[in-house]
């Protein structure tokens, strides 16, 4: 995706790097740089207005819901785990608020994806 235009930050890295810019983690001078971008660029905008949506009717309909406090301890454990580069077993099991099994490799692949935040809908960070 590109205007076409040639810019000081290219929309390839805009795109690639276009949730920590909704998360705010990263860098406040690449966010002015991402910000500057999206005032040249009106179709790298129109995806970060998309993905902003999105995020905020996540939030909204799936953000409300009490965690408890020891499957956060452990989500939160994981995420550290996967961060320091420790090994991490692949058959953990948590239990869900409703009680359920839930396979925390979903938590892995979260982590791994997004490496600095535990900005999951309800887990409230620290």
């Amino acid at each position: 995706m590109s205007c076409g235009g040639p810019h000081e930050t290219d929309c390839a890295e805009v795109l690639d790097h276009l949730y920590e810019f909704l998360d705010r983690e990263m860098p406040d001078s690449d966010c002015t740089k991402f910000e500057v971008h999206f005032e040249e660029c009106s179709p790298c905008l129109e995806k970060y207005g998309l993905e902003q949506a999105v995020k905020k009717l996540v939030k909204r309909c799936c953000g409300h819901d009490d965690v408890p406090a020891d499957l956060r301890s452990k989500v939160l454990g994981r995420i550290d785990l996967i961060r320091s580069g420790e090994a991490v077993p692949d058959h953990d099991v948590s239990v869900s608020a409703s009680g359920d099994d839930v396979s925390t490799t979903s938590v892995t692949t979260a982590a791994r994806a997004r490496p600095s935040g535990s900005d999951l809908p309800g887990v409230a960070k620290e």
